[in-house]
């Protein structure tokens, strides 16, 4: 039962199967046909991470690193939010569509093997988090239509990514999750709002607490647990200006906590962490 209400739960941040999927979006093709072109957009070095390809009024923005699927690095979050502007200001772009490279990943979130560097305390959190969120709200306020194109496992910040668009189409099979709390990370109010507004509160807490099944809740990091349930009450309820602010910084501070340290090593170790609630 639990495995039905997730994948219920990831049906609902779709609206079509694979064949309706190939026959609007068929620009999704690794050869680009007659008339469709590539452009790199990069910039510092992520030329060949980010790429636009064009086919009439249509751009498609490629996550381009399918060895890791997709992961997205710090430098590819600012990167998404520079290309999505400048579609957004482009008269002769209509509408912006958001893919993976490959069949295997739209993306798998954050690349967490730069945590240890780029996001070990509040600090370069904060700094961090600012790149992610000018990506997510650069895709909201894009004032073309935005598409995600959901092709295997869309995880973490790439369902913010994905929940942002205004559209979302899965291809038969694709995964969808948030492991903030196998990392024990308080994921962003924002993409929380969203997600609720998409599946509702109880299918959000389902995939917030757990990843995978709720039977594994136990085993995730409590922090992570305390926080998304104040989240989506406040939600539900309704969020204040102090409020929000309450909810800010205890998720900031997690990443100060002893437990997001070791959700990250056990992460990159690839091994079950051990929480302790601190």
């Amino acid at each position: 039962m639990r495995a039905l209400k997730f994948a219920d739960a990831s049906a609902r941040l779709a609206s079509c199967d694979e064949r309706r999927l190939r026959t609007r979006y068929r620009h999704h093709r690794r050869v680009p046909r007659p008339g469709c072109h590539r452009e790199s957009k990069g910039r510092n070095g992520v030329s060949d991470e980010i790429l636009v390809e064009r086919d009439g009024g249509i751009a498609t923005v490629v996550f381009n690193r399918p060895k890791v699927r997709n992961a997205v690095s710090l430098a590819m979050w600012g990167e998404i939010a520079n290309v999505t502007e400048s579609l957004a200001k482009d008269d002769s772009v209509r509408a912006v569509v958001y893919r993976g490279a490959g069949r295997d990943a739209f993306a798998s979130g954050a690349d967490i093997s730069e945590f240890q560097e780029n996001r070990k305390d509040t600090e370069t959190a904060l700094a961090y988090n600012k790149k992610t969120e000018a990506a997510y709200s650069s895709i909201r306020l894009c004032p073309k239509p935005t598409v995600a194109m959901v092709f295997g496992y869309c995880m973490g910040g790439a369902m913010a990514l994905a929940m942002a668009c205004d559209l979302r189409f899965a291809a038969e099979g694709s995964k969808f999750g948030i492991p903030a709390a196998r990392l024990s990370i308080i994921y962003g109010l924002d993409p929380v709002h969203q997600l609720v507004d998409l599946v509702g509160p109880a299918y959000a807490k389902d995939i917030l607490f757990s990843y995978d099944y709720l039977r594994t809740v136990a085993e995730n990091a409590p922090l992570s647990i305390r926080g998304t349930k104040t989240q989506v009450q406040a939600i539900f309820e309704g969020v204040g200006e102090a409020h929000r602010r309450k909810l800010f910084e205890m998720g900031i501070e997690t990443f100060n906590s002893h437990d997001y340290a070791e959700g990250t090593r056990a992460f990159l170790e690839k091994r079950k962490p051990k929480f302790t609630g601190t």
